[in-house]
Parts: C-alpha cells; sequence; structure tokens
C-alpha cells in the first residue's frame, strides 16, 4: 500500500472503511444495504399485523406463532439454494433473484382469502429473505480490507433496522387511518417496494473481480456437502449452532414483542408504535457499535459480551410488573441495542471461516439453518403463552443466548484474517 493510500485511509476516520472500498465496492454497498433493509420490511409486516391477522381469520397464539416460524424454516431452504447459487451464478444475481422472491411473495400474503393460504404465501416468502442476507453480506465482505471488515458488514446488518424502522412507520400510518381488517391487507401490499432496488443492483453492481474469477474455475469441482467435508465439517456444525442461538434468541423478541405490547401491557396502535421505535432506534446503535468492537475485540469475545447480555435484558424486559410501563421503556432501547449488537459480526465471521469456492454455501446454509431452527422458538413461545401469558414465555428466549456461547468453544477467532 502506498503513503497516499495510507493516508487517505486513516484520514478519513470512522468511515475509513467505506472509502477504502473503491467505486465498484461502494456500489455494492449500497445494493445489499438496500437489499437487506428492505428484506427486513418485508419480514416485519407480519409481526406487526400478527393482532388483527389473529382476530381476521380467527386463530390461536400458536397458529400465529407458526406464521413466523414457517417463514424462518423454509428460509433455511431458501438460504441454502442462494448460497449455492452465489458460489455458481455469482453474488449479484442471486441477490436479484432472492429480492424480486420475497417482493412478490410478500405482496400476495396481502390477497389471501383463508390462513391456510396465508400460511402457504408466508412460507414462499421465505425462500427470498433467507438467500439476500448471504447473497449481500458476501458480496461487500469480499471487496473489504480485513481490518475494517468487521464494521463494514455490520453497516449491512444495520439495513435491518432502517428497514425494520420504515415498516413501523408505515404500520402505524396504515392502522391509524384503515380499519384492521383492511390495513394489515395493505401493509402487505406495501411489500412491492423492493422491486426498485432491482434496477439498481442490475446496472450498477459487480461481483469483486478476483471472486469473479474464482468462482469460474471452482464451481465445477465444488458442491453443497463441500462444507461438510474435511475440517469445514466442525466448522459448519458449530457455526450452525451458533447461528441457532442467536436467531431463537432475536425472533423469540421479534416475533412477540408487538403482541406482547397490546396484550399484556395494554398499549394502544400508536403507543406500541413508539416502544418499538426506541428498540430499532437501540438495533441500529447496536449494530454499528458492534462492527467496530468485532474489528476491536475480536469477533468470539463480541458474540460472547452481547449474548450475556441480550439473555439478561430480555428477562427484565418481560418481568417487570404490572403498571410499570415506564420501566419498561427505560430497557427498551438497551434491549434493541444488545439484541442486534450481536448479529454485527456474522457476515464477516462465516465469510472467514470458509474459502472463496464455498463461501456462499457454507454462510448460506449455516446463518439460515440458524433461522431454521431457531424459528421453533416462537412457535414454542406460542404454545407456552396459552398457560403462561406471552410475557412469561418469552423468557424462553434467554436460553437460547446460552446456546450460542456454548458453539464458540468450537469456532476459531478469525479476526484480521484474509479471505483465502
Amino acid at each position: 500500500m502506498s503513503t497516499t493510500d495510507i493516508d487517505t485511509e486513516e484520514g478519513r476516520g470512522l468511515f475509513a472503511w467505506f472509502h477504502t472500498l473503491g467505486r465498484n465496492g461502494k456500489r455494492a454497498f449500497v445494493g445489499a444495504f438496500g437489499g437487506y433493509g428492505l428484506d427486513a420490511y418485508d419480514f416485519q409486516v407480519l409481526p406487526l399485523s400478527l393482532f388483527a391477522i389473529t382476530a381476521y381469520f380467527g386463530i390461536g397464539k400458536a397458529e400465529a406463532g407458526l406464521l413466523t416460524t414457517v417463514t424462518l424454516v423454509v428460509s433455511a431452504v431458501g438460504g441454502a439454494i442462494a448460497g449455492v447459487l452465489a458460489d455458481r451464478i455469482g453474488r449479484v444475481r442471486t441477490l436479484m433473484i432472492t429480492v424480486i422472491t420475497y417482493a412478490v411473495f410478500t405482496v400476495l400474503c396481502g390477497f389471501a382469502t383463508s390462513y391456510e393460504m396465508l400460511l402457504v404465501f408466508r412460507a414462499l416468502q421465505g425462500l427470498g429473505f433467507g438467500g439476500e442476507w448471504a447473497a449481500g453480506a458476501i458480496l461487500v465482505a469480499e471487496y473489504c480490507r480485513p481490518r475494517y471488515r468487521g464494521r463494514t458488514v455490520a453497516f449491512i446488518q444495520s439495513s435491518w433496522a432502517v428497514g425494520w424502522g420504515l415498516s413501523v412507520v408505515v404500520y402505524t400510518a396504515v392502522f391509524s387511518f384503515l380499519p384492521q381488517d383492511i390495513a394489515w391487507r395493505v401493509l402487505f401490499w406495501t411489500g412491492a417496494l423492493p422491486a426498485v432496488l432491482i434496477f439498481y443492483v442490475r446496472r450498477g453492481v459487480e461481483d469483486a473481480p478476483k471472486v469473479e474469477r474464482v468462482l469460474k474455475t471452482a464451481a465445477a469441482r465444488t458442491g453443497f456437502t463441500a462444507v461438510f467435508r474435511g475440517g469445514l465439517g466442525r466448522t459448519t456444525l458449530f457455526a450452525s449452532i451458533l447461528a441457532t442461538g442467536v436467531q431463537g434468541g432475536y425472533y423469540t423478541l421479534a416475533g412477540w414483542v408487538p403482541t406482547y405490547l397490546k396484550t399484556e401491557r395494554g398499549l394502544s396502535v400508536v403507543g406500541t408504535g413508539g416502544y418499538l421505535a426506541l428498540l430499532i432506534s437501540g438495533a441500529f446503535a447496536g449494530y454499528i457499535t458492534g462492527g467496530y468492537l468485532t474489528d476491536t475485540l475480536g469477533r468470539k469475545r463480541t458474540f460472547t459480551l452481547f449474548a450475556v447480555l441480550s439473555a439478561v435484558l430480555i428477562v427484565l424486559f418481560t418481568q417487570v410488573p404490572a403498571g410499570a410501563n415506564g420501566l419498561i421503556l427505560l430497557i427498551t432501547f438497551p434491549l434493541g441495542f444488545t439484541t442486534s449488537a450481536i448479529f454485527s459480526g456474522f457476515g464477516s465471521y462465516l465469510a472467514e471461516l470458509y474459502p472463496t469456492e464455498v463461501r456462499g454455501t457454507g454462510q448460506g446454509f449455516t446463518y439460515n439453518f440458524g433461522r431454521a431452527v431457531g424459528a421453533f422458538f416462537p412457535t414454542l413461545v406460542g404454545f407456552l403463552a396459552e398457560g403462561m401469558g406471552v410475557g412469561g414465555a418469552m423468557v424462553f428466549g434467554a436460553v437460547a443466548y446460552g446456546i450460542a456461547v456454548v458453539a464458540l468453544l468450537g469456532l476459531p477467532e478469525t479476526k484480521g484474517v484474509e479471505l483465502r
């Protein structure tokens, strides 16, 4: 690296990571950021509409929880397929396919005439939802310098909070002005927004040149089973368990907080939106902070720190006595912070665990395996809530973070490594 490069890089301060991406890397960043943010938007319209959907179709808490679970289970299939595609046809093409898929089926959910139809459309939405993150995160990671990889991919992760926040704003507006029987449908129809992103990705985003050459030579000699052979088998096992723990805890929170605030804390649509705004603000701050910490403390220490804090805070959040909503308000921001900060290291860590020719397959499988198994936590909470109440059942989500800490014992530290 030349002296000029070093001066430019160091002189940019907190955003040096962005300026070192280069022109094509910056375009890839914008495409991946938009894709994951809109992915979050299309996912969150279900939890936000769950109260209205439950009333409209006359279903119980267990059936409501199944809508989230089936999305996440099928997302494992979508993630695994997208991972293989990313190693075969490239990261950018795979990104476009996944965005189109989740946008189309989110819109179709709004036309469902029965619970069963909604369940099917939501499952198919999971195919695109599961694959988008893997393709986008790898695309950007392969443009990054090692010293900045953690924070760069964490900024991609932060777009989840942006999409989540946008969904809450639209939800608050739609449900404030329309009857809830039609409002939930309109909210799903707004899921067509991601289609706009396709035009940008198609025209301005490319795979990293070196990666493209590697994939062309490796495609014929690698396959899905490669991530289970040799030393990679152990890595895939423990990375899958890590992803299961982190996502089991998170989806318990994301899937049930709106319902918990309405049914057990007695908040209105506007009141719920206010609490969610704090939760999302904490999430955005957590994603960014976690990214810098993962480059400073290392991947494993950052995961451990935020797993412990998340477990403690989710218990505190759900066990606040009745009538003490002000105390919940104080816990909401740090809860959003810790449960999101733990995700910041995933994109860089999983990319560093696998060589280029199977990076998409490895990252797509492990992260989405975690989604699929972690998805049973919201369903379990739904069953337990029938006897314990939503708040009491949500405590089970803390167990998931303990699973994540145990999984780290079987994985190496990868801070600062060059991608293989």
